[in-house]
């Protein structure tokens, strides 16, 4: 089994900043990619940021230029530095990774979210 532990939300004024981390465990043979994506009362989960191998990276276009994702293959961690916080940042955000296992296969996981409130 694979578990995907995040750390480093909370409450932060607009314009400050927070850094989230995601480390996963267990049977891992290789991480296809990782990423981050949030989900805001009333509203659907939406992608915030991906990194797959090879270094390349996504964002939506609401977090261009404020949050940055980074990946320590040695630690099998993710982590996303948000800059700039801004009011409508307020969501729970949950870290996805795509795992390859012998035995299982290829595999979704998610962590058990970890909210970030950003006062105005």
């Amino acid at each position: 089994q694979v578990q995907l532990v995040e750390s480093g939300g909370g409450l932060v004024q607009a314009g400050g900043s927070l850094r989230l981390s995601c480390a996963a465990s267990g049977s891992i043979f290789s991480i296809r990619s990782m990423a981050w994506y949030r989900q805001a009362p009333g509203k659907l989960r939406e992608l915030v940021a991906a990194t797959r191998s090879g270094g390349n990276t996504d964002y939506i276009d609401s977090v261009k230029g404020r949050f940055t994702i980074s990946r320590d293959d040695a630690k099998n961690t993710v982590y996303l530095q948000m800059n700039s916080l801004k009011p409508e940042d307020t969501a729970v955000y949950y870290c996805n990774a795509v795992i390859l296992n012998p035995k299982l296969g290829e595999n979704d996981y998610w962590g058990q979210g970890t909210q970030v409130t950003v006062s105005s």
